[in-house]
């Protein structure tokens, strides 16, 4: 275990992101332009691709760090048999789902109800299939629907903010399911997929499209917000859900049967939003 990761062992978490919450909306435009200056610089932060290229053009660093892209600057795949990937990043892991539990790093892993809070809730995906996409402070920050479906439901489920970088995946037990994270569940036309948003250490909110900011407030207890029965939420394939307002991490569960993930795939390897996670099955 590095010494960063040791730390956060005993780091007061939320006080730390909630120190970070007030620097990324801070509109100091000192502040701002050295914070976004500095992040550019240390992670190769291509603003070519944004909307806005001109970093002095944003007055937070938060409105930087979750800046929109340029129309063309992704495109899902063409095939409408593509289940898509849902962010730029990295694969963490991917891969089937057995016996309920889902892969973390060499000797680790945590089961599916630990993740989603809800042993009913994560029955359909035994043996089928998940995809943990790790999003670098680099990364577009904004999330976007692998397939389309109709939300059912959101669960807010609060947990610690350790670190998602490989090092702490590599070390810390259970990671994803002890850190805080909100649960999307959706209804698609080959069944449930749920999109899983889970926070980190410095990670000062998850934003959803249809209800705004969902992470802080921080809570001491599992919350859920049911979408049946009310105004209907349902958004295509490739279009944005959720955006993070730091870097961290967005794990997708398919159930059994429906989908292949795309050759080539594993832990490590750069993804970019739209392109293929896996292909549906006929």
């Amino acid at each position: 275990m590095n010494l960063v990761t040791a730390l956060t062992w005993v780091l007061p978490h939320r006080l730390l992101s909630a120190a970070a919450r007030r620097l990324a909306y801070s509109d100091s435009p000192r502040l701002s332009r050295w914070l976004i200056d500095t992040v550019t610089r240390r992670f190769g932060v291509d603003l070519g691709e944004a909307a806005q290229s001109d970093p002095a053009a944003y007055p937070t660093f938060n409105a930087f760090f979750t800046r929109a892209l340029r129309p063309d600057a992704r495109v899902p795949d063409p095939d409408p048999a593509a289940i898509l990937m849902p962010a730029d990043g990295r694969i963490s892991q991917c891969g089937p789902i057995r016996e309920g539990r889902i892969f973390q790093a060499k000797g680790r892993s945590f089961t599916a109800a630990e993740l989603l809070a809800d042993e009913a809730a994560a029955a359909p995906y035994d043996d089928g299939l998940f995809a943990t996409v790790y999003l670098s402070p680099r990364d577009y920050h904004r999330v976007h629907m692998p397939w389309g479906g109709r939300l059912m439901r959101t669960v807010h489920v609060p947990g610690r903010l350790f670190s998602v970088g490989p090092g702490a995946v590599a070390s810390v037990p259970r990671l994803f399911a002890r850190n805080e994270r909100l649960v999307c569940h959706f209804a698609t036309d080959f069944g449930p997929m749920a999109v899983v948003m889970v926070g980190a250490l410095l990670v000062s909110g998850v934003e959803t499209v249809w209800s705004g900011e969902e992470i802080p407030a921080y809570g001491d207890r599992v919350t859920s917000k049911d979408y049946v029965g009310g105004a209907t939420v349902e958004l295509a394939r490739f279009k944005e859900m959720a955006r993070f307002n730091y870097g961290s991490t967005v794990i997708v569960l398919l159930p059994p049967g429906v989908a292949e993930l795309a050759p080539g795939l594993a832990a490590e390897t750069a993804v970019r939003l739209g392109q293929r996670l896996a292909t549906r099955r006929h």
